[in-house]
């Protein structure tokens, strides 16, 4: 079994780790200076109980930078939440693994947990400082990428709603190829990924309908395929009024990314590969542009509203589609806990369970894939069933550009040549894979 790599093992000696252990004090210095931005917003809604909250929040993120910088202890959380005590059980089990004269550290610690820990003390440093404690530290930038994608976006919903006039009339092969298609944007949407960028702008310019066919040749693993054998067999089954394919997708970044999963979604439902969806967020504001519920719906009002034809007829399909409950939205702080997603049948039984009802489960971004295979520095030729290590509520894919140094699942000497010739290859979100495994 590989193991998992602290930040220190994982990138010193390399220009790498650098670049990945200044990223978070540089989200810390934006989650500091965005607080301190709304100053008078807090003033004016909460009086001198909002200034007084944005003096503790600040200190809060400011001790917590120091912390990461120094390589200080990683801390118990103090706040009242329900997974405070899950949190700081899993820093207990961290502390086991090391003699009894040692703490788990921020350059020590596994890589994936501090990341993540980071981000839970974020909120907590929001939530512990009343009456500021549902602010989203995160929300104007990813609003802004949003605004920012809007060519993009109009361009998408404008293609996807010409092709949904004509879906009843089109052949096997062209349903085919434009699920293969839209498949292909949602894969290329997770470069919009903002806390690998530190927050700074990240959006989609363009059109990404016109950058296929180039963009294929950096797909390093396509199991389109396996994916349209699961689905087609529910297009040729719709007429049964009892026959119900479900896909769940667990989202990753909120912006351009989302609409990708949304117009993807829709088409799963108008062509009749699926009959209905079920989307899954995160409960509290995640690496720096992860969905929430309020993205989620926010994204589907700012559509609606939109001065687009295009894009308001898919904002209104896809308040129908929630409304009538084709569409189903769930969080569970289970995604945003430190474990590994081979430990949600332990860790979170009704989640996994809530998963095995799914014919298909989509997961999105790098984050994810870093979950289901444990961030381990597995051989590249490792099977992706293998890396899963038993986590298999249903048939499952994986579409990710990569962003982290780790790909399973590859041909024999590929990672090998593209290391030799690309260095970055693994972090610079140039390369993508739609990565399937079937139930064993």
């Amino acid at each position: 079994m590989a193991v998992p790599c602290s930040l220190s093992a994982k990138f010193k000696g390399s220009f790498a780790y650098f670049t990945v252990k200044d990223r978070l004090p540089q989200i810390l210095t934006r989650v500091i200076d965005t607080v301190h931005r709304n100053k008078s917003k807090f003033l004016e809604e909460y009086g001198e109980e909002g200034m007084e909250a944005e003096k503790k929040a600040i200190a809060a993120f400011s001790k917590l930078r120091n912390e990461l910088q120094t390589d200080k202890a990683v801390l118990l959380l103090t706040d009242p939440l329900p997974d405070t005590e899950l949190w700081n059980q899993y820093l207990e089990y961290q502390q086991t693994l090391l003699s009894a004269e040692e703490q788990p550290s921020w350059f020590t610690s596994p890589w994936l947990y501090v990341e993540c820990y980071m981000y839970r003390r974020i909120h907590e440093g929001i939530v512990l400082s009343p009456p500021i404690c549902s602010f989203d530290v995160f929300k104007e930038g990813k609003d802004e990428s949003f605004f920012q994608s809007q060519q993009a976006i109009s361009a998408l919903c404008t293609f996807f709603q010409e092709l949904a006039k004509e879906i009843k009339d089109r052949s096997e092969e062209q349903v085919k190829e434009a699920f293969f298609k839209l498949l292909q944007v949602s894969l290329w949407g997770n470069k919009c990924d903002l806390s690998i960028s530190s927050g700074e702008d990240n959006s989609q310019k363009c059109s990404p309908l016109n950058s296929l066919a180039a963009l294929q040749p950096c797909i390093l693993v396509d199991d389109s395929e396996c994916l349209w054998s699961i689905l087609s067999h529910s297009r040729k089954t719709s007429n049964c009024k009892e026959s119900v394919t479900r896909i769940d997708v667990v989202l990753d970044n909120a912006g351009f990314e989302l609409v990708t999963d949304l117009v993807l979604a829709d088409f799963l439902l108008t062509s009749k590969l699926a009959t209905e969806i079920h989307f899954h967020g995160k409960c509290i504001p995640w690496f720096v542009s992860d969905t929430t519920k309020s993205d989620f719906r926010w994204t589907i009002q700012q559509l609606r509203a939109a001065n687009h034809r295009w894009m308001s007829k898919c904002g209104n399909n896809w308040d129908g589609n929630l409304k009538k409950q084709v569409w189903v939205y769930h969080d569970h702080l289970f995604w945003t806990l430190p474990y590994e997603f081979c430990e949600m049948a332990q860790v979170a039984p009704d989640l996994y369970t809530e998963l095995q009802k799914s014919d298909l489960v989509l997961f999105k971004g790098d984050l994810n894939y870093r979950k289901l295979t444990g961030d381990r520095k597995w051989d590249f030729t490792v099977p992706f069933s293998q890396a899963l290590n038993r986590f298999h509520p249903a048939p499952l894919c994986s579409i990710r550009t990569l962003k982290a140094d780790i790909q399973v699942g590859l041909k024999s000497g590929q990672g090998e040549q593209l290391t030799s010739s690309e260095p970055t290859w693994m972090t610079s979100g140039k390369y993508g894979v739609i990565q399937f495994s079937a139930l064993a």
